[in-house]
């Protein structure tokens, strides 16, 4: 693992499976994607539906729900032009024909030691992440949240803040990857969630395309 994950995580990395450790160990180094296929069973709350019918503008969230959802990932690691190492991950969800993206870049704050998600197109909704080990797993919740205008960062007040938590384990008797995230917010209750398995393969991609790269000009980062 010689990822963004890793520095945050530290020596707790080494308590990650091997295979979520190197399905999140990208580095700028490697000349390969991860690609991940699978089914996910979504659910979404019904205050957050006016915010959510928005969102697929930006590949952010989006209003559908269902089960045994087709389901593919893109994971590439790449150094932005600032010179900060970055994880971009494309999640492509397939309702009958109509297909919803949720990009984000997973960047590391080598200065201050902070790892940041700014998500869907723009980046302009911009979360810090901490990330732990729990029996293999990788377990992320989102911390502080801004709004990014302009080279701006806009803290998000308490109460419109929502709750991230992902968690991504490998199942060796299943030979596949299972992932539940859930968005929660104080004012709306649920948002958002998705859980499901997939399976994952590499492709060689020695650079990065722009289209997998959502979000540009991240410099400075939030303060």
């Amino acid at each position: 693992m010689t990822g963004v994950y890793e520095y945050a995580l530290g020596d707790e990395a080494d308590d990650l499976h091997p295979k979520v450790r190197d399905r999140y160990g990208l580095g700028p180094e490697d000349a390969y994607a991860t690609v991940g296929r699978g089914v996910m069973d979504i659910t979404r709350g019904t205050l957050a539906l006016p915010v959510l019918y928005a969102m697929p503008l930006r590949n952010l969230l989006f209003p559908e729900s269902g089960t045994e959802i087709p389901f593919s990932v893109t994971t590439a690691g790449f150094r932005d032009p600032a010179g900060y190492e970055a994880l971009t991950t494309r999640r492509e969800f397939d309702f009958d024909g109509r297909v919803r993206r949720f990009d984000s870049l997973t960047v590391w704050d080598a200065e201050r030691e902070r790892l940041f998600d700014f998500l869907g197109t723009g980046g302009h909704v911009v979360s810090e992440l901490h990330p732990r080990v729990e029996d293999g797993a990788l377990v992320v919740e989102g911390g502080k949240q801004w709004t990014r205008v302009g080279g701006r960062y806009l803290p998000t007040p308490g109460p419109l803040a929502v709750d991230v938590t992902v968690r991504d384990r490998y199942d060796e008797g299943d030979e596949c990857f299972y992932v539940t995230a859930t968005v929660e917010s104080g004012l709306a209750g649920h948002v958002l969630g998705y859980r499901g398995s997939f399976t994952q393969e590499q492709r060689e991609m020695e650079v990065v395309p722009d289209d997998l790269k959502p979000t540009t000009g991240i410099d400075p980062l939030p303060p």
